[in-house]
């Protein structure tokens, strides 16, 4: 049997789910598959558990200041990580019960829980059925990567899947990749009474490409925990149930490893050369980042699958273009938003825009401040970090930024939002800074590059503007 459909959406994650707000508006007949958990990756396994993991650390590790502060007995506090973890687990399902009731638990025969593969390109098989769409969506996410060889280690080997399930904290952690899942887990762990060693064969965490906001970052959270950058990680056996972990001459036995060193896209078993799709070497088809097409074939993708932007914001905007073209009778492109990244460390490290190494140093404009004076910063006791700020030399345009700094999720956002609004540093300038807020960071910076750039004007201060 052959059912007929406009759009077939293979995916009920975040891009998936989002694809199919725009396609049930716009077509007639559509299904929604997915033969995997539900749930979404940012409820279960990601954003929601993770943050909610950071938050136990945060309010734990916040009894260093009571002494200093006049308030007594914050060494008498211990995590009970039983609690902790049941804490966790308690929102997390909270989170992925929120996503269900507003989208799967509420569909009828549009959803079809089954595994899907390409006959043809408008053709798929779904369980034991011929889905024949117009278009087709492909919105699979992607999987944690574990090398191989690691794999034989089992349980011990734990991976952003897993992790939230643990009943108990362990004794000892060694975290392997240093990017934004590794540095926040890696952290809160260590802050739960986690004995907790970071690992990372590149010289940068996070993700960094600016070397001053980059040393910045290492200094600060080897504060933490140990940091062994420059050299790949090896596993062996340790005895008494342990794993040996080595980078370079250095090795540690630990009783758990959380490994972080990427994800690869869900794309096994979709039989794309059946489409006529090929993959780059990335293991991704190449698309259009503006319309989501695969070449011009009637295929669409959209998410982490695509391994471009894993974020649930973008895989939100991912999603949306991907359905309102797959349901569309035009292929349209759209431009997409100002990036932002964000490690929920402590500080947060933040990018925004263009990248350091993305700018040319000769036409641009870098100021810079650090949070060691900042009175907000000070007061809360967490007057650590830098910001640094790149500016078109030319036009005072802001380009872009980099920051290890403290609530930096709030600042990285002031600062994407000038940018998608064209602002230059000049118009930033003349904006009210309150105080005494950490925003005010920003405002030194700007005054900075206003005086680099010689672009005040009149014989009075730059952040005035006569009428």
């Amino acid at each position: 049997m052959e059912q007929e459909v406009d759009v077939a959406i293979i995916g009920a994650g975040s891009a998936g789910l989002y694809a199919f707000s725009q396609v049930r508006q716009k077509a007639d007949k559509y299904v929604l598959i997915d033969g995997g958990e539900l749930g979404t990756t940012c409820a279960r396994v990601g954003c929601m558990p993770s943050k909610a993991l950071i938050q136990v650390a945060e309010d734990f590790h916040r009894r260093a200041l009571f002494n200093r502060e006049g308030i007594e007995g914050g060494d008498k506090l211990s995590v009970n990580g039983a609690d902790a973890m049941e804490h966790v687990q308690d929102l997390r399902d909270i989170f992925v019960d929120k996503v269900l009731s507003s989208s799967t638990d509420n569909m009828g025969d549009e959803f079809l829980q089954a595994n899907a593969r390409f006959l043809e390109p408008n053709l798929l098989m779904v369980g034991e059925q011929r889905i024949r769409a117009r278009n087709v969506v492909i919105a699979t996410g992607s999987t944690p990567i574990v090398p191989q060889d690691w794999q034989a280690f089992g349980e011990r080997i734990l991976t952003t899947d897993d992790i939230f399930e643990l009943e108990e904290l362990p004794a000892s952690l060694a975290v392997i990749g240093l990017g934004v899942v590794g540095l926040e887990l890696g952290q809160a762990f260590q802050r739960l009474g986690v004995d907790v060693t970071g690992i990372d064969q590149l010289e940068s965490i996070g993700h960094l490409d600016d070397p001053e906001i980059n040393a910045a970052a290492i200094r600060l959270i080897e504060k933490d925990m140990p940091l062994w950058l420059g050299a790949p990680a090896a596993i062996e056996e340790a005895g008494d149930g342990k794993l040996r972990v080595s980078a370079g001459a250095r090795s540690v036995d630990v009783d758990r490893v959380l490994v972080c060193i990427g994800r690869r896209p869900n794309l096994d078993g979709l039989n794309l050369q059946a489409a006529g799709i090929t993959v780059n070497s990335n293991g991704v088809p190449d698309y259009n980042p503006n319309t989501m097409q695969i070449g011009d074939l009637p295929v669409f993708l959209a998410g982490d699958v695509n391994g471009d932007r894993p974020l649930l914001h973008e895989a939100a905007d991912e999603g949306r273009i991907a359905g309102l073209n797959a349901a569309g009778g035009k292929v349209r492109a759209f431009r997409r938003k100002t990036p932002l990244y964000i490690t929920f460390s402590d500080p947060n490290i933040v990018l925004v825009g263009k990248r350091f190494s993305e700018l040319d140093s000769d036409s641009t404009l870098i100021g810079s401040v650090d949070f060691g004076m900042l009175g907000r910063a000070l007061i809360m006791g967490r007057n650590k970090g830098i910001l640094r700020l790149y500016a078109d030399k030319a036009t005072g345009l802001l380009r872009g930024g980099a920051m290890v700094a403290p609530h930096g999720e709030h600042l990285g956002h002031l600062l994407n939002w000038c940018i998608e609004q064209g602002l230059t540093v000049q118009q930033m300038l003349r904006m009210p800074f309150y105080h005494p807020v950490l925003e005010e960071a920003i405002q030194p910076v700007l005054r900075d590059m206003v005086m680099q750039g010689n672009f005040a004007t009149g014989d009075y201060p730059p952040d005035l503007e006569l009428l």
